[in-house]
């Protein structure tokens, strides 16, 4: 892949929003921090923007990607939400829950995101860069921001020791908050937990029931 300066900018940086807008509207990889682990981010509408990921990453492409969102409106155009899923939403969005959905023949989301399949996987994060991103451009793919099979990155120094060179930028605000990946439940049927994560399975099942696993 064709290697690129890396600029890195804090969160707290008057500009830091408009910088990241127009990277990723332009269709360029910008690593933003949420409150799990930092983010890779890239434009979930455009199928050369999330190759892009999948080429920074080192990623296989049947390994689907997480799709993020400013609100329950945007992705609710992108999976079907029902009964479970809008009960977790309300519960623990914004936050380090993941819901695997039936995916929306309508949905602005390549396909590639999607590994082909039918069920697409959508958080909101609590990281307030992360969502006024979304809110100015749509809906964003934001796998960690590492090499494929390396640890989650957590600071800026990780993120750029995984993928300087790789992206167009970095935002710095600082250690995540909760240094641990969101937890991910498949609602297209019974609730199943695909991946445990921040959020413990016990208080999925006081608002859902029993998860299968």
């Amino acid at each position: 892949m064709t290697m690129v300066p890396t600029q890195i900018i804090p969160t707290d940086a008057e500009d830091v929003l408009a910088r990241v807008v127009t990277v990723l509207r332009n269709g360029g990889l910008a690593a933003l921090p949420t409150e799990t682990v930092y983010g890779l981010c890239a434009r979930a509408d455009r199928d050369e923007a999330v190759r892009a990921i999948f080429a920074a990453k080192g990623r296989p492409a049947h390994n689907p990607l997480i799709v993020h969102g400013a609100n329950v409106e945007m992705l609710s155009e992108i999976g079907v939400f029902g009964a479970v899923a809008n009960a977790l939403a309300e519960r623990f969005w914004p936050g380090p829950l993941t819901l695997v959905l039936e995916r929306k023949e309508s949905a602005p989301v390549s396909a590639l995101a999607c590994a082909g399949g039918p069920t697409v996987a959508v958080r909101i994060p609590e990281g307030s860069l992360l969502r006024e991103a979304s809110a100015a451009i749509g809906p964003l793919v934001a796998p960690s921001a590492n090499r494929s099979g390396r640890v989650s990155a957590t600071t800026a120094d990780a993120v750029m020791a995984e993928l300087s060179g790789r992206i167009e930028l970095l935002a710095d605000g600082g250690p995540s908050l909760i240094g641990l990946e969101s937890t991910v439940v498949d609602v297209t049927g019974s609730p199943t937990l695909l991946r445990p994560g921040a959020i413990p399975a016990e208080a999925l099942e006081a608002i859902v029931g029993p998860l299968a696993s």
